[in-house]
């Protein structure tokens, strides 16, 4: 395949259609088990995220975290690792962009400088995950769920006592103005937090496939032992794929107080930041691990988080039937590329 794998051109996006209707299909046998109207359910499901002009610019805001948390699970599965630890660099990079709200910087230099310290803080949460696997062989998913922990409980702290508004005890101090993204359309609730999103996919591509170095890191995650005996050492590109990641998951967590118009600041529960990481995986898996797939993965998932509230809304069905529907759609839709990892991995 040109872009996404082997095969015809078109063939993953048939697959991933086919493998949305079945999830759609099974979604609507479980509302009709349980009572409820499928078809009116899915009807506002759409028009919660594609209805109107501030529907859609809510659905592109969801978007645009979840697309760089699955480049840092993408980038980890492109090099042989099951990184999970986006979660905890989600957290600290939204604090860290929060924290440079302190400083008073003319507006361009404030994003800016606000991006750099988010992603170094995500960068910085990965380099125990990488001496740890590349010195000492601890298993990545070990360290990235204690990590992941270490993060919420610290910046649980951070938002608490560090960052909190003496105004409003239930959030830290806004992003300063000079630090948030422009709106992507005036007086919409989306900024052009999805356009950054999308450039920081192209640069995960253009690294991947036409570089050297993004050569070496497929090549140690498709065969270690063939790429060592290339000359290829392992350790570099290991610590190349985790320090992106956590980049990418720290400019996350920017994205999601620096980019969305409410709050424009941390909730001291951590609750507009939770899952992000996690629900990276699925739109990672959705996407093929691809940079350019996992665009298409995002606005997908955004579609569905857009929607599904409005289902709750108008559908009258329970937020509890819509997470159980939601997870059926995902899992339908990343099951092929999950037997293929599996199949994969049985074959080593």
């Amino acid at each position: 395949m040109l872009l996404l794998g082997e095969g015809r051109v078109l063939a993953p996006l048939e697959e991933s259609a086919f493998a949305a209707l079945t999830g759609f299909f099974f979604g609507g046998i479980l509302l009709v088990v349980l009572g409820y109207n499928p078809i009116l359910a899915y009807y506002y499901m759409f028009y919660g995220a594609l209805g109107s002009l501030s529907n859609v610019t809510d659905m592109l805001g969801n978007a645009a975290p979840l697309i760089l948390t699955a480049l840092t699970f993408g980038v980890g599965v492109r090099a042989g690792l099951f990184n999970i630890g986006a979660e905890g660099q989600v957290y600290v990079g939204a604090g860290a962009a929060i924290y440079t709200s302190y400083y008073f910087l003319p507006a361009g230099i404030h994003l800016g400088f606000a991006l750099v310290l988010a992603g170094a803080a995500g960068a910085l949460m990965a380099v125990p995950t990488y001496l740890l696997k590349a010195y000492r062989g601890v298993n990545e998913v070990i360290t990235t769920i204690m990590l992941n922990w270490t993060a919420y409980f610290g910046m649980l702290w951070v938002a608490i006592v560090l960052l909190a508004d003496p105004a409003r005890p239930e959030k830290t101090i806004s992003v300063a103005p000079t630090s948030r993204f422009p709106d992507l359309l005036l007086g919409s609730v989306s900024t052009s937090a999805l356009l950054f999103a999308i450039a920081v996919a192209g640069a995960f591509y253009v690294y991947l496939w036409l570089t050297p170095s993004g050569y070496e890191l497929r090549s140690v995650g498709l065969n270690p032992e063939a790429a060592r005996f290339s000359g290829i050492n392992p350790r570099r590109p290991l610590l190349y794929a985790l320090l992106l990641g956590g980049v990418s998951a720290g400019l996350a967590g920017a994205v999601q107080v620096a980019g969305r118009t409410t709050p424009y600041a941390l909730y001291t529960g951590l609750s507009n930041v939770l899952n992000y990481g996690y629900n990276g995986i699925g739109v990672a898996l959705i996407g093929r691990n691809h940079p350019l797939g996992i665009i298409v993965a995002g606005l997908f998932f955004g579609t569905l988080q857009a929607g599904f509230s409005t289902v709750q809304l108008y559908a009258r069905v329970p937020f509890e039937i819509i997470q159980v529907i939601e997870g059926i759609i995902i899992f339908t839709v990343a099951a092929p590329e999950l037997y293929r990892r599996f199949r994969g991995s049985l074959k080593k």
